[in-house]
This record gives C-alpha cells, structure tokens and sequence, in this order.
C-alpha cells in the first residue's frame, strides 16, 4: 500500500489539511498541490514572522502583485490560493522559506512587477515573497559601490547614487523595476552597448536558499577567484534558486555632458550598417537605438507629443556620454559624420536635458502606445551584422501574413524586439507559429530566443530551439541541487 503523508497547505480561506500520496510529494514538477483553503496555523505562523499586517490573504488586495507587464494574450493566469508576505529583512525571507520548505508551500518572489514573461506571476497555489519593504540603500563612495536591498527600485538607485557624484550605466526600463529583480533576471537595457547587462556590475549578493540558508557571494571586491561562481549563477536565475535580499553593485563617475543624435535614413540597410562603423571608428556610445519613423510617430502621439524629425523613413538614435562639453560634441560630429558617408541625411542634435529627455521618453514608451493591441513581445538577440537580414525576413513575415509585426531595438548589441499584434478578427490563434518562425530566423541568424527579457513562465517550452539537451539537462540538474522539492518559483526558467 502507497504510504501518505500530511501536509499543511496554504490559500485563502480557514479550513482544511490535504492528506497526499508521498510519491506526489517527492515529484519535482510540484511538491505539494494546494487545496480550497489556507490552513490557520500556517497564517498564524507568517504572521509571527513578519507581523500580522503584511500577510494578506484578501484577493482583493493583491491583485496588482498577481500579474506583470506580459501582454495579456500570453499572461498565464495566477493561481487561486495564495497569500501575499511581505518581509522586513533576510532573517524574515529566511524563516518563511523555512517554513514553506517544512510544509511543501511554493514560493513566488516578487519584485516591480515591471517582467515580460510571466517570471512574477504566481501560477501555482502558495506564497506571493513581495520585497517591497526591504528598500535600504546605501551608497559606499571610497569603493564606489551601491550596497542595495532587493526591494530598492531602480529609480531611487540612480537618486542615491547621483547625489555623491556617481552613476549607475544600465538603464533597463522602467524606473519601478526593482533591484532584486534586475539580478534576478539580469536586466539589459539600451546601454547595454557601452556599459553591458546587469551581470557586468554586480560585485555581491546576499541570497536566502529554499531550505533558509542565508549566503553572502562576493562583495565590495573587484576579484574574487575563490570557488565556483555561485553570485554568477544567481544572476539571471529569474528566482529559481534563491531568493535574492541584498546587492551590491558597482557605480561609475558620473558623466558631466550628454548628448543625443538621431540620424535619418531612408531605408533600414544603411541605417544598421552604419552601426559596427560607429563601433570600430568612435568612442562606443551609451547607447545605439534602432526605430522606425512611423512607430515613433505614433509613439509621440500617444504620449500628446511630437516626433522631433519629419525626414527619413527610420532612425538610429545615438546617445554620447562624455566628460566635458567639448568632448561630448567632437563624438556627436565623428557619428554624424560616419552616418553621413554610409547614407544618413541632415542629422537632428539635442544637447540640453529636456530635449534628450524628451527623445528617450518617446522612444521608451513604445511598448506602451503598443501594448493594448500586442499579443507577444520577443527580443531576440542576433549578431549586429545580422540585424537587417532579420528586419527584412520579419518584414517579408508581415507582409505574408498581412500583419503588422513592428520591430525596433537595440542595434548597438543586436536586441531586436518584435510585437505580434492582435488581428481585427479577434485573438490570433496564429501568434505561437508566427513566434516559432521569428525564433527559426533568429537561430539561424546565430542568434538566440531573448536577450534580456529572460525565459519566465511563458518561454520554458522554447528552450529546446536554442540550448541543446545536455544543457537543458545540467540546467535541471542545477535546479535540483538548490531546491529539491521545487518549491522556489516553480515552472519558470526551466521545463521540469
């Protein structure tokens, strides 16, 4: 006869306990399947843990910690049972982990919210770890560090860091975004060109393991060759290993002068082979933007603004970040120039603040003058020597399908991101093969499925196009290792 096994579980209500055979418990695909209800005694504990007024049970009142910022289309639908935490510190990450270890709860970090892919998004009956009240920053100007909760967001980051002169490069997105999160999915964003992706600049963390362990990996080092490269590992881990509470991250002196050049051209192969010429013959700039003019158009309006240049069918968008004015302007004529000879017309130059802010906050809000009407956003990433021959078979996609599929991104690193849009006719059933297609072109390309976005809950079948089956199979076997009973964020990253 199958043994069985108790297991107090969590959802909404007072109720019951789930009486399991103990092979489900030992399955890694889910440790426990919760029931109709959370169990009293499980509350009063998280309650005890991180004070009664931040756990939630009310699901009305975690509403907005259920979802992210992936398209609706694709959105998976969060579970029924859940109940939000929201700890003050490690030590209490550390005991709800305990806990939910104990009793086989599944746990769902939670930052901004600000993900792609469903990474947030708690599919599986359990507890929503909301890091919002650990938001201590600390800025160390001697070792030029930021030392960070996980709940700090990326806005206040940069407050802290500009106040002693320093500067943080990546600029992934949204302000809201917090830092534990950008780790935790190792963030890239349009300064990815000069300055790389969140991984470049982490230098320590502080992690909770499923079982409750509390590490510290790294530190305020800029070496360290002492075993394995565990920091490393968590970093784009997207909260499958370990519940990031603490970082700290590396910081730069600030550029004194900033500039933004877009430059006009008439059609997109002259625009993106200007971009290994800006690479190999100037100063790599902060960032190197490809758009097209009707998207940016549109963009503007969206946002009751206007779209600074009227020629051009699309645009690079350059940004220069120097030490003084005058090196600032020499770079912006050394691009303007390179782009001239490969094709570009009357280049648009914006040096004070409101302009160029003017310029990213256009650009930034594409995705959403968009999103009411997108299905699926990728971001492949591709060679940037590939980068038109994509466009153009994304084009020819679009056209075939006589849907719109617009495209832009940052041609500086090869990040492409492609929105499938919804048909007058209703939901497509067609976005899956549309995706699998731009996936194929991609790959072929020498490319990869996401760049920056990550796998989440939503890409996990998709592993298969890009990593090879011994990869897949060391990635599961990494998982297992760090949390065995699958209780940590289960179904994202990886397809166990």
């Amino acid at each position: 006869m199958r043994s069985k096994i108790s297991i107090v579980v969590a959802s909404l209500e007072p109720g019951i306990n789930l009486t399991l055979p103990r092979s489900m418990i030992d399955q890694r695909k889910s440790c426990v399947r919760l029931g109709g209800s959370v169990d009293r005694r499980i509350i009063d504990d998280l309650e005890r843990i991180v004070d009664k007024a931040h756990v939630v049970t009310n699901r009305d009142q975690m509403q907005n910690y259920l979802i992210d910022e992936t398209p609706a289309p694709v959105r998976p639908e969060p579970a029924i049972d859940l109940v939000l935490v929201r700890p003050a510190n490690a030590q209490q990450v550390s005991a709800v982990l305990q806990l939910a270890n104990k009793h086989g709860i599944p746990v769902f970090p939670r930052g901004g919210g600000t993900g792609l892919v469903a990474g947030a998004i708690p599919t599986q009956n359990g507890i929503v770890l909301s890091m919002e009240r650990m938001n201590r920053v600390e800025i160390d100007k001697k070792n030029m560090m930021a030392v960070a909760e996980a709940g700090v967001t990326f806005g206040r980051l940069l407050e802290a860091a500009n106040e002693f002169a320093l500067f943080f490069p990546p600029h992934p997105g949204d302000e809201n975004a917090q830092l534990g999160g950008l780790v935790a999915t190792n963030a890239g964003g349009s300064r990815a060109v000069r300055y790389g992706v969140m991984r470049n600049h982490v230098r320590g963390l502080e992690v909770v393991l499923p079982t409750g362990e509390i590490l510290s990996l790294g530190g305020r080092l800029h070496k360290n060759n002492v075993g394995y490269a565990f920091m490393h590992l968590m970093t784009g881990s997207e909260g499958t290993l370990a519940v990031i509470t603490k970082v700290i991250l590396q910081l730069y002196p600030r550029s004194e002068a900033t500039a933004t050049i877009i430059l006009p051209y008439d059609n997109r192969h002259d625009a993106i082979s200007s971009v290994p010429k800006i690479l190999q013959d100037a100063s790599t700039p902060l960032a190197i933007e490809f758009v097209e003019r009707d998207l940016m158009e549109m963009t503007a309006k969206h946002l009751g603004e206007n779209w600074p240049v009227n020629i051009g069918n699309c645009f690079l968008i350059v940004i220069v970040a120097e030490p003084s004015r005058d090196q600032a302007l020499s770079e912006s004529a050394k691009i303007a120039e390179i782009c001239r000879q490969n094709g570009a017309l009357e280049p648009f130059y914006a040096e004070s603040k409101r302009d160029q802010d003017r310029i990213l906050r256009i650009r930034s809000n594409i995705f959403s003058a968009l999103k009411s009407e997108t299905v699926d956003i990728l971001d492949v990433a591709v060679p940037i020597s590939e980068l038109a021959r994509v466009i153009d078979s994304i084009t020819e996609i679009a056209t075939r399908e006589n849907i719109l599929l617009p495209v832009f991104g940052h041609a500086g690193d090869g990040n492409l991101h492609v929105h499938i849009m919804k048909r007058r006719s209703g939901m497509p059933g067609y976005a899956e093969a549309l995706r699998d297609e731009i996936y194929r072109i991609a790959i072929e390309a020498g490319g990869v499925i996401t760049g920056e976005h990550g796998i989440g809950k939503i890409r996990t079948e998709k592993l298969q196009a890009s990593l090879t089956d011994k990869e897949i199979q060391l990635m599961k076997s990494i998982k297992r290792v760090f949390d065995p009973k699958n209780l940590l964020n289960p179904g994202t990253k990886t397809p166990l």
